[in-house]
């Protein structure tokens, strides 16, 4: 157990489009004044949403640190906001900002454990469809797969690239701009991104065939190569967290109110990233039966 100090937590996957969620998401609160909180993505679709969820735990928490998730960056036709692709990330930027939240885009803040400094490097990386489900060697092997099994990502319809002419193009970009900002990285880190870094964490879903918008194989080697203490993600939904090469791979999704009904809650909506396995018996077990994914 760890000491009484400021802790940095993490939540994501809030999705306060349900109301049930929304009623979940005002009930986070900091134990200490000093904790922090990472918001790894997927608060909602619409930017009125989002804003109410950002502004709320952005005045209750000592720091917030967003990066989207992919339904941020959908574009939803009931939402009056129509920005699309890098326009609406921007806006969501600057949105986060405004409010005082650290972003993808700001100098990485730094949380002191202790003694210890740690850099916490906010990334937004996207997906390439190169994290393959298993049997299939190509995107379009893939692809087709998904089609056939009817599992196929909201995302090709409402998540658009623009002004890169695809989403690979665009994950690309991000993942030059990514490592240049780590490259630049001091002292031991905690990194935080929507879609995992590694391919470890989809073993266990139930339709592989989702592993095509899951991320990217480029990030495969970031835990190590900048000194992870700890990788926190979301974007799954199954609630966990793993050890990948020695570093606590962190999911801190919360998930939509059918499944945390089926499965139960962690007794902290959010997760202590230095401290993560927290959850009660019943949960846990929960938690390893879950196997799914549905975004």
């Amino acid at each position: 157990m760890r000491s009484t100090g400021p802790s940095l937590l993490a939540v994501s996957d809030l999705h306060i489009g349900h109301k049930a969620n929304r009623e979940l998401c005002a009930q986070i609160e900091p134990r200490h004044p000093g904790d922090w909180l990472i918001v790894a993505g997927d608060v909602a679709e619409q930017m009125a949403e989002i804003e109410w969820a950002l502004r709320l735990l952005a005045g209750r928490f000592t720091k917030v640190i967003w990066v989207p998730g992919n339904h941020e960056l959908w574009t939803d036709p009931g939402d009056p906001c129509q920005l699309k692709g890098v326009a609406r990330y921007d806006h969501l930027v600057a949105l986060c900002r405004s409010l005082g939240i650290a972003t993808p885009e700001d100098p990485f803040p730094v949380f002191w454990d202790g003694e210890v400094g740690v850099t916490v490097a906010p990334l937004f990386t996207l997906f390439d469809y190169s994290m393959l489900p298993p049997g299939t060697y190509t995107k379009e092997q893939a692809f087709e797969l998904a089609r056939s099994t009817g599992v196929v990502c909201t995302d090709e319809f409402m998540l658009h690239p623009d002004p890169y002419p695809t989403r690979e193009a665009w994950c690309a970009a991000r993942i030059e701009y990514s490592r240049k900002r780590l490259a630049g990285a001091v002292g031991p880190t905690v990194l935080v991104n929507h879609w995992p870094l590694v391919q470890d964490p989809l073993t266990v879903l139930r339709n592989p065939e989702f592993s095509l918008w899951c991320g990217t194989t480029a990030t495969a080697d970031w835990a190590y190569r900048y000194d992870a203490r700890a990788v926190v993600y979301g974007h799954l939904h199954i609630p966990r967290t793993i050890s990948v090469n020695g570093v606590p791979h962190v999911e801190a999704s919360i998930g939509y109110p059918f499944e945390w009904r089926r499965y139960g809650m962690r007794p902290e909506l959010y997760v202590d990233v230095f401290d993560p396995v927290r959850p009660n018996i019943e949960f846990a077990r929960a938690r390893d039966r879950r196997h799914e994914h549905i975004a």
